[in-house]
């Protein structure tokens, strides 16, 4: 046989029509209303964040390829973009663009060319960036920028997150307007202040099936779960915080998320139990970052025990 026809791949070996920059462009075009929110709300900081971050996890990608694996480039698949685009709605819009370059780094060198690149690696990359963004610049990273309302220079207020003023106790979850949640005006990262532009994001992926409904909705089901048992209002959960771009756009990603229908919904529903749990009773007032990369670990051995019954059939017992 010529061993030059022979493909290698990681598992597990689905087949379908899709390809791998189709469907990274069809997720880049289900975060344009983000995007576009990021920018209205808080001007031209957040579209610098945006592109330094898209550029350096680009040339990232493209350098370690190039001069490391010394295999051709793979910035053609739009994976690298992606990345870089998520990574910097998971960002403060007036991070310090050194460290935005240097989350780009961690996230592309580390989290994904470190273990083969695309297909390869077991956490998110994006959010690889943004804990050791979190854990290396905590003051940086949590010093949210005020909405400005308008595509222009931001006036440099900055304030707490909701979350954050919940822990603290400054303000009372059943007094919070769900309505400014949902619509966004209020300050966190550039990618979590609109509830309503990630839900157009998310109807998109479900029309063009590039994902499932599973995932997020199990997370939103295990959330509520325990916000009903501590006695927090689910809503004010629901809409702030990174709980659903996450949901939408990082826990579906493909190569770290479990691959059978059962296997996201026993996913999903432990991230959203682990980012309540770490709201209500953990230091962080945000918990969903920490979620998907504790599950991310956890894929493949969902992966092991919960499989399609093509893939482990049962053994037939041969009468003696």
């Amino acid at each position: 046989m010529n061993t030059n026809t022979m493909i290698f791949s990681p598992s597990p070996h689905l087949h379908t029509g899709r390809t791998t920059p189709g469907a990274m462009r069809h997720v880049l075009v289900a975060l344009i209303p983000s995007v576009a929110a990021a920018l209205y709300f808080f001007g031209l900081p957040a579209l610098e964040v945006l592109l330094v971050s898209i550029a350096a996890c680009v040339a990232t990608e493209w350098l370690i390829t190039r001069y490391m694996l010394r295999r051709p480039s793979t910035i053609a698949d739009c994976s690298a973009v992606l990345t870089g685009v998520l990574l910097a709605l998971n960002l403060p819009a007036n991070l310090p663009l050194w460290m935005v370059v240097a989350g780009s780094v961690m996230a592309i060198g580390i989290a994904k060319m470190a273990f083969g690149g695309l297909g390869c690696n077991i956490f998110n990359p994006a959010l690889v960036g943004r804990v050791f963004l979190l854990i290396s610049f905590p003051v940086a990273m949590t010093s949210w920028p005020l909405p400005s309302a308008g595509f222009g220079d931001a006036d440099g207020q900055t304030g707490a997150t909701l979350l954050s003023r919940i822990s603290e106790g400054a303000v009372d979850p059943a007094t919070v307007d769900s309505l400014q949640l949902f619509l966004g005006n209020i300050g966190g990262s550039m990618g979590e202040v609109s509830a309503l532009a990630i839900l157009i994001g998310f109807v998109y992926l479900l029309t063009v099936r590039v994902i499932k409904w599973h995932i997020p909705v199990a997370i939103a089901v295990g959330l509520v779960a325990v916000d009903l048992l501590a006695g927090y209002p689910p809503v004010v959960d629901l809409l702030s915080g990174g709980l659903l771009l996450g949901a939408v756009f990082m826990a579906t990603d493909y190569v770290t998320s479990p691959m059978t229908s059962r296997g996201m919904l026993l996913y999903g529903v432990l991230i959203g139990i682990i980012t309540a749990s770490i709201r209500r009773w953990g230091a962080y007032p945000e918990g969903m970052s920490f979620a998907i990369l504790i599950m991310n670990g956890a894929t493949p051995l969902i992966n092991r025990y919960i499989r399609p019954q093509r893939f482990s059939p049962r053994r037939k017992e041969v009468p003696a």
